[in-house]
Parts: structure tokens; C-alpha cells; sequence
């Protein structure tokens, strides 16, 4: 460590014997310094932040909305394009002495490099341009900085409103000719349909749709057979009642043996009823004429008296019913068969006619919804550009107007100027200590010892006169005056920045 401060030492002993050197050096380095910062030219910046809003509630509700997002990056791809900053410069004073095409791509190319678009948010940007041209004065700078991010704004609503409406007005165009050729091929194909339709009538619709009705049809020949189980089987049913219902019903009024065995059964049982018993007279007496009826009634010929069964008639009516439905059941089976096996035949008899039929239906299909599509997407389109004919989907607004600058941005003058007067310091004590090795002087008696590996005995000390002395107080003052003096130029340097800027707000 203590060798450490013995360089130390050594090394501002160096220095402060050429002290003068060192001054002269820092004033050179300084005032040199000082004049290049003198000639860098103010950069005064100007910002603005917008809002864009690419759809409203309307355009979202009629599901007509574009992609927002897309269009933003467009928007910022396109605003710093070549084309738009040519009309910034031609609309500032950028232009004012551009007279040549290579002068004009030059200011371009330098706008490019000072104009900064970013986003803060997915719908908000902030504009930065930077401009710092040495043929202005500060003021004019502030102003120009503040012109060209007005004017970048105006590029910005004036590219997106009318491009937006001009790319509608395009692209209905567009799809309006795609409909005329879809339409004449279409009209072509359902004519071509329609010849082949009328000569092979099996075949409608090609082979795919041959196949699917024959699908349909054996799918309702299953679904038949079904309905045509439960008919036969309800008809079953029905016969089985039938044969166990009486055609005829006897009554009391219907006359004849029958009618009469009624009546006395009747009788009999009034008497039973009244508490009468068997061994009563009037019972056995009755009883005896209940038999000798029974025997007259088993004599008697079916059907020769009673009244029609309502039960039978009605189901005679519901046996009729379902037989009518058993045999219509039949009868489009049997139709369903015949056609499905005509189908199969045309279609195994003439493979090249239903290939070709196959072909016509697909081209057809194709044709139409492709047409279909684009007519849709034509009115969409349309339905497009009325709303933002009447309600623009381009919500512009500004949310901080360009700023005008009150202070330069670049460079930092005052932090230069301290800078260059460090640098000066530094420039000087370094010359000072390299031409101090140079001369290969001896500070202490220690490095003489180290340099000459012998013995240093003493060392004299320096004996000044009053004159001397006197001189060198002098020459004190003096170099301290001139440290002084850099430290004043700087400072007043410092104030005239300090004056300038605020002249400049």
C-alpha cells in the first residue's frame, strides 16, 4: 500500500512540476472542445399521442367488422413510407431547398431516421420526430419538430379514411366481376343439367345422388316392412276379437223363444228378489216354464231373432280400416321395389352415363356454392361500405396534441461543456505526467535508489531567495488565475446555454 501512495506521490509531483504544460494543454483541449459543442445544432423534439379505433358497436353487431388489428399494422408500416414522408418534407420547411430527385431522397432518408411511431397500447401511438437542422435558428427547429408530427396526424386520418372507403369500393368491384363470369358458368352447368336431365331421367343428379336415393329408398323399405308388421299384426288382433263377438245380442223385446226365456228369467229373478224360495208355488212354477223356454230357445234357429251387436259392427269397421292400410302399405312397397331396382339396373347398365351424370352434378354443386359465397360476400361487403359511408369504422381522435418544444432535446449542452472542461483537466495533468516520464526525473530519493540499485546517502534541500520566492508566488497566482479562468469561461459558458434555451420558450 505504502507503494502505492508512493506512485501516487511521484506521479502529482510529475504533474506539478510541469504544471504550466498541463494548463496550456487544458486550455487548448478545452477551447477546442467548447467551439466543436458550440457547432453541434439543437434537436428539438415534438410528440403526440392518438387513439384509433378501427370498429364501432355497429359494424361488430352487423358481424361486418374487418380485422382491426391489421389494419393498425398497416398503418403504422405505411405512415413512415417514402411516399408520405416525401409529402412532409414537401409540406414543411424540410422542402425548402430540395430542388433535385437525390435531394429529396436524401431528406426522406434523414426523416426516416428522426421519426419514431410506437405503440403504447393495441389502439394507442405516440409520434415522436426529432429535428435539428444548423441552416435554422433553435426557434425555427422547435417550430419545424412540431409541423412535421402535425403533419404526420394529418397523413395518419387522411391514408385511413379515404384508403379504408377507396379498398370497399375496390373490392366490390372486384367481386361484382367475379359474379358475372360465376354466373355465366353457372348458367352454362344448369343448362348442361338440364339437357342431361331430360334424357336420362333415372339419373338426375349423378351417381352420388343415385346412391343416396337408393339409401333413402331402403331405409323406407325397412321403415315399411316395420309398419307393415304392426298393420298385419293390429289385423290380427281385430279377427281375433271378431270371431268372439256375437254378430247379434238377445233382448227381452226381440221376440221368439229366446225373447220369451228372457222374460221368464227375469220374472224368476224378481221373485227371488222379493224373498220368495224355491219351494214357493209361483217359483216352481216359473221355474218349470224357464226350462220348457230353455228347450223351445235350443231349437230355435241361430239368427232367427235378436238385435245387430254394436261391438261387431264397429269392429267390422276398424277390420276394414286396417286391411285398407295392410294392402296400401303393400302397394308402396312394391313401388318402392321397382324403383330401386330401375335404379340399380340404369346405373350397373350405363357406368359412362352416370360417371358423366356424377360429373355434372359436381361441377354444378361447385359452381353454385362458390356463386352463392361470393354473392354473400358482396353484399357483406356492400353493407360495409354504407355504414362507414354514414358512421366511419375509423375513430380517430388526438390525445395530446404536438408538443412544442421549450428546450432542446440533443444534445445536453450543459452536461458537454462540464464534460469538456473534464476532459481539458485530464488532457493536460496526462500530458504533463507522460513527457515528466519522458525526461526520466527522479521525484523522491527512494526511485533513485530503486533506478540506480545503490545506496542513497541524503538528499540537499532546495534553497529559494526572497526573490525567488517572490517570483514563484507570482507564478503561483498566475496558474491559479488560469485554472480560474477555465472554470469562468465554463460557468459563463453554462449561463449563455441557460439564456439561449429560455429565449427559445
Amino acid at each position: 500500500m505504502q507503494e502505492v501512495f508512493d506512485e501516487l506521490r511521484s506521479a502529482l509531483h510529475t504533474v506539478w512540476n510541469r504544471r504550466w504544460l498541463a494548463l496550456a494543454v487544458a486550455w487548448g483541449v478545452c477551447i477546442l472542445g467548447w467551439l466543436a459543442v458550440a457547432f453541434i445544432p439543437n434537436s428539438y423534439e415534438s410528440r403526440a399521442r392518438i387513439y384509433v379505433e378501427l370498429e364501432d358497436v355497429l359494424s361488430e353487431q352487423l358481424e361486418i367488422s374487418g380485422d382491426g388489428q391489421q389494419a393498425i399494422t398497416k398503418v403504422r408500416q405505411t405512415l413512415v413510407s417514402a411516399v408520405n414522408l416525401e409529402r412532409v418534407v414537401r409540406s414543411t420547411k424540410l422542402g425548402d431547398k430540395v430542388a433535385t430527385d437525390s435531394e429529396m431522397q436524401s431528406a426522406v432518408e434523414s426523416l426516416t431516421e428522426n421519426i419514431l411511431v410506437e405503440s403504447e397500447q393495441d389502439n394507442l401511438f405516440e409520434i415522436t420526430a426529432t429535428v435539428g437542422k444548423s441552416n435554422l435558428s433553435d426557434a425555427e427547429n422547435a417550430a419545424l419538430a412540431k409541423d412535421v408530427v402535425q403533419n404526420l396526424i394529418d397523413i395518419f386520418r387522411e391514408s385511413n379514411i379515404a384508403g379504408n372507403r377507396g379498398d370497399v369500393a375496390d373490392t366490390i368491384a372486384f367481386l361484382d366481376q367475379q359474379l358475372d363470369e360465376r354466373k355465366s358458368e353457372l348458367e352454362a352447368a344448369e343448362q348442361r343439367r338440364l339437357n342431361f336431365e331430360a334424357q336420362h331421367p333415372d339419373l338426375i343428379g349423378g351417381t352420388g345422388t343415385v346412391t343416396g336415393r337408393l339409401q333413402t329408398m331402403r331405409t323406407e323399405m325397412r321403415g315399411i316392412d316395420a309398419d307393415i308388421a304392426a298393420a298385419q299384426s293390429a289385423l290380427a288382433a281385430i279377427n281375433g276379437q271378431l270371431a268372439s263377438t256375437p254378430r247379434s245380442i238377445m233382448t227381452a223385446e226381440s221376440g221368439g223363444a229366446r225373447g220369451a226365456l228372457i222374460q221368464a228369467q227375469s220374472q224368476l229373478a224378481a221373485m227371488r228378489a222379493r224373498g220368495l224360495t224355491d219351494s214357493h208355488p209361483d217359483v216352481q212354477a216359473q221355474r218349470r216354464q224357464v226350462e220348457s223356454l230353455r228347450e223351445q230357445a235350443a231349437n230355435e234357429p241361430a239368427g232367427a231373432s235378436g238385435a245387430p251387436n254394436p261391438a261387431y259392427t264397429s269392429l267390422m269397421s276398424i277390420r276394414a280400416e286396417r286391411q285398407a292400410n295392410v294392402q296400401a302399405l303393400q302397394a308402396r312397397k312394391a313401388a318402392l321395389q321397382s324403383d330401386i331396382s330401375a335404379l340399380i339396373a340404369a346405373q350397373a347398365d350405363e357406368p359412362a352415363v352416370a360417371a358423366e351424370a356424377n360429373r355434372i352434378s359436381r361441377d354444378y354443386e361447385v359452381l353454385k356454392d362458390k356463386y352463392d359465397e361470393l354473392l354473400k360476400d358482396r353484399e357483406e361487403m356492400r353493407l360495409r361500405g354504407q355504414v362507414e359511408t354514414e358512421r366511419s369504422a375509423f375513430q380517430f381522435e388526438v390525445i395530446d396534441p404536438p408538443t412544442a418544444p421549450r428546450a432542446p432535446a440533443a444534445p445536453n449542452r450543459p452536461l458537454l461543456l462540464l464534460g469538456v472542461l473534464i476532459v481539458g483537466l485530464g488532457a493536460g495533468a496526462g500530458v504533463a505526467f507522460v513527457m515528466g516520464q519522458l525526461k526520466s526525473s527522479f521525484t523522491t530519493a527512494e526511485r533513485l535508489e530503486r533506478a540506480l540499485d545503490m545506496p542513497v546517502i541524503g538528499t540537499i534541500s532546495r534553497s529559494v531567495t526572497e526573490a525567488a520566492r517572490a517570483h514563484e508566488k507570482r507564478r503561483m497566482k498566475q496558474f491559479f488565475a488560469g485554472v480560474g479562468g477555465l472554470g469562468a469561461v465554463c460557468f459563463l459558458l453554462l449561463v449563455v446555454e441557460i439564456v439561449q434555451v429560455g429565449s427559445v420558450a
